[in-house]
């Protein structure tokens, strides 16, 4: 498709919000006032490109609001469960392995990888969000440690090679016409040489952020949100009696989410029961949830339990918004790069709509030289501009087929730069550098600024991309 001049507003307004976060300041009102000029000049309207700000932001919050749930629901029971006294109780086991902020980082970000690995880091997010990012705070370490240990982790390092379940190499490796098995196998390698050099990063930029062992730290980080959502209730929730039922439900909790893991594990590895992935897994921890939840509150008191759930679940719908709200107008902007999403916020059937994100980078493919080291850098850093919609997969059918054009005239193969492209497009938009990705789900489960673990994160991971696209074109 021939560039327009929306086109080029929206490649201006990408530069102007990718230089806002980078000078440490809000996007949101830049990613305003660029959405509404794209819509203005693509339809030749004021009024349609005031129209546009609205529909963008309507648009994203549907696609984000998943996210928005499972965080909801999950603060709800955790607040169910501080009633009841549980959570203390229930992060006493952890506490023998995970000793110390260090230790704690570590165990974080393997068990992260374990599950994400398995099913995405959708259903591992809240399962490690519940379960021990209160034990590794307790530890010592900080939660935005915690935050950066199990993006890393589970959207960058697993999710980037999606080595068990294969859609992301089956996308790539289907587009640039090679065995997907071989993307697969060389994919993997990349992410794990990716990972370790981002998460060792990582960690030496927040050792001396960790502290000595305390309960402080935990009561700190449980008032947090309650700050956030200015709730005076909230706030004397720590001092609470344990319940006599706080032991049951210590139990229950972990026990729940145990027999959640192996029945995904079943599903995985068997034909007796039906396949649990992504989305799914989320919906099936958040459907448990609320029940747990129900069940809390009901064995806390009885006869006010109907309106204890109720308001249980305002507090986690007003946490969530407060916290992650300012997401929605950032990706609006975003998705107005998609052909498909763009569709629905301009109104206008899919085949008309241009796809502006994509049809910059398909204009701009022809300006790279055949070379393979500009070619092998080149693939990445289109991997990552496809990254910027805040899905990590939209992308990877356009790397999948350049990296097939590409590859035989720069004498690099075809499946080593496509999982160059792939560990660009996933790492960045799959959850790791892009606030308006999954990683508002991380954020929200660490009560830490989404924009502070996206800065915290990004020279890590740019470094990790780096290194591992100087080696794969050595290595293969």
């Amino acid at each position: 498709m021939e560039l327009t001049a929306a086109h080029w507003m929206y490649l201006v307004g990408t530069l102007i919000i990718i230089f806002t976060m980078l000078f440490r300041h809000n996007v949101v009102v830049p990613a305003i006032l660029v959405t509404f000029l794209v819509g203005w000049i693509f339809r030749g309207s004021f009024t349609f490109g005031l129209q546009t700000i609205f529909n963008a932001s309507l648009v994203a919050a549907g696609e984000l609001f998943n996210i928005f749930l499972i965080i909801a629901i999950m603060t709800a029971l955790l607040h169910s469960l501080k009633s009841l006294g549980t959570d203390e109780q229930m992060i006493t086991p952890f506490q023998r392995v995970m000793k110390n902020g260090h230790i704690s980082f570590w165990v974080l970000v393997f068990v992260t990888y374990a599950i994400s690995l398995f099913f995405w880091p959708t259903p591992a997010v809240p399962l490690v969000g519940a379960l021990l990012i209160p034990v590794a705070i307790r530890a010592g370490l900080p939660p935005i440690g915690a935050a950066i240990a199990i993006s890393l982790a589970g959207q960058g390092m697993a999710l980037s090679s999606d080595y068990i379940i294969q859609i992301a190499p089956s996308l790539t490796g289907t587009a640039a016409a090679v065995d997907i098995g071989t993307v697969a196998d060389r994919g993997f390698i990349l992410s794990i040489i990716t990972g370790i050099v981002a998460i060792t990063l990582a960690y030496l930029s927040i050792r001396k952020l960790i502290s000595r062992p305390s309960n402080d730290h935990l009561a700190s980080w449980n008032n947090s949100d309650s700050q956030t959502v200015a709730s005076s209730e909230t706030k004397d929730m720590g001092n609470v009696e344990r319940s006599k039922y706080s032991f049951l439900f210590a139990i229950l909790v972990p026990g729940t989410f145990l027999a959640i893991i192996i029945y995904m594990i079943l599903a995985k590895i068997s034909d007796v029961l039906p396949s649990l992935e992504g989305g799914s897994g989320a919906a099936l921890i958040g459907g448990a949830s609320l029940i747990l939840l129900i069940a809390a509150s009901f064995f806390r008191n009885a006869r006010s339990s109907l309106q204890n759930v109720s308001d249980n679940i305002v507090k986690g719908f007003l946490f969530a918004f407060k916290a992650m709200g300012p997401v929605i107008p950032i990706a609006g902007f975003f998705f107005i790069g998609s052909g498909e999403l763009a569709a629905k916020i301009f109104g206008t059937p899919a085949e008309e709509t241009p796809s502006f994100l994509f049809d910059l980078i398909l204009a701009g493919q022809a300006y790279i030289p055949e070379s393979s080291f500009i070619a092998g850098f080149g693939i990445l850093l289109i991997g990552m501009i496809t990254g910027l919609d805040g899905s990590g997969f939209s992308g990877l059918p356009l790397v999948g087929a350049l990296s097939g054009a590409l590859g035989n005239s720069v004498g690099v193969e075809v499946a080593t730069l496509a999982a160059i492209g792939q560990m660009g497009s996933i790492w960045v938009g799959g959850g790791t550098l892009i606030a308006w990705s999954s990683l508002v789900a991380v954020a929200g489960f660490a009560k830490v600024p989404v924009m502070e673990l996206v800065r915290r994160s990004f020279v890590p991971v740019i470094i990790g991309l780096i290194v591992a696209t100087l080696l794969g074109l050595w290595l293969f």
